[in-house]
C-alpha cells in the first residue's frame, strides 16, 4: 500500500512515518508543501493519503476536495492539532480523523478500519505423546480426521489437535487449506504435484515429504472447478 503523508511541521511529519513504519508501512512519501501535493499524486498516485488541516498557501481541506475530483475512491485521513474541524473534515468524505499527539493504537484502528487485514494465522496447540508443538498453518502440510480429532502432519511427524475436522476446515479455510476428501484437509502452498488416478480421482504429493494422499470423487470435482488452473499446472 502506498501511503502520502502531507504536513508543513517536520517534527509531526517525521513521527507519523516512523509510526507507519513501526506498523508495517513501508512505502510512505512525505511532503511539507501543500502546493506539491496534487501534482505529485497525480505524478504517483496512493492508496492512502494524510493531511494536516492548517497548512500555510492551501489547507488541508481543499488539498482533499482537490484530490477527492482525481480519485473519489481516495481514503484520506486527517491528522491535526485541532478537533473542531471534524464535521468539515467527514464532508469532504474523510475516512479518519486523527487529534496530535495521537498513539500508534490510535492509527492502528483508524486504518484498520479503511483498509482491509489479512486474517491473523493462528497457532495450533497440538500434542504428540508428552510432547507439545505450537502450530502455524504453513508448518502443515494435511490433516487427517481420526474420530473425534484430527491429525496433523508436518515434516516432524504427526501430532493430534483435539477438534473435529469440520471445525478445523472452518478455522484455516482463509489460510489455504483445502477439503479433498470427507477426511482430509490439504495445505495448497505445500502440494508439489497432483495425479488423476482411478475414477477421475486425484492424488496429491508434497514437497518435503513423500506422503500421497486422494481425493474422493466429489473432492476431485469440486477442487477441479475451484483450482483449475493451478491443477493443470501441477498435473503430472
Amino acid at each position: 500500500m502506498r501511503i502520502l503523508i502531507a504536513d508543513d511541521e517536520p517534527l509531526a511529519l517525521s513521527r507519523l512515518l516512523r509510526l507507519l513504519n513501526t506498523l508495517g508501512y513501508t512505502e510512505v512519501d512525505t511532503i511539507e508543501d501543500a502546493t506539491h501535493i496534487v501534482p505529485a499524486f497525480l505524478k504517483q498516485p496512493y492508496d492512502l493519503v494524510f493531511l494536516d488541516i492548517n497548512m500555510p498557501h492551501i489547507s488541508g481541506l481543499e488539498v482533499a476536495y482537490a484530490l477527492r475530483h482525481h480519485d473519489p475512491k481516495l481514503a484520506i485521513i486527517f491528522q491535526t492539532a485541532y478537533a473542531s474541524h471534524a464535521l468539515e473534515a467527514f464532508n469532504v468524505g474523510a475516512m479518519g480523523y486523527l487529534v496530535k499527539p495521537f498513539s500508534i493504537e490510535d492509527l492502528k484502528k483508524t486504518i484498520a478500519r479503511i483498509v482491509p487485514q489479512a486474517p491473523q494465522a493462528p497457532y495450533i496447540l497440538s500434542k504428540n505423546g508428552e510432547h507439545y508443538y505450537m502450530l502455524k498453518p504453513q508448518e502443515i502440510f494435511y490433516i487427517k480426521a481420526d474420530l473425534t480429532e484430527v491429525m496433523l502432519r508436518t515434516v516432524k511427524g504427526f501430532s493430534y489437535y483435539a477438534q473435529k475436522i469440520s471445525d478445523v476446515q472452518t478455522l484455516l479455510e482463509a489460510h489455504g487449506f483445502v477439503r479433498i476428501h470427507r477426511s482430509y484437509l490439504i495445505n495448497l502452498d505445500a502440494i508439489k504435484s497432483i495425479q488423476t488416478v482411478t475414477q477421475s480421482k486425484l492424488l496429491f504429493s508434497f514437497k518435503e515429504i513423500s506422503d500421497q494422499i486422494e481425493s474422493s470423487k466429489d473432492g476431485a470435482k469440486a477442487f477441479r472447478e475451484q483450482f483449475g488452473a493451478k491443477a493443470t499446472q501441477l498435473m503430472n
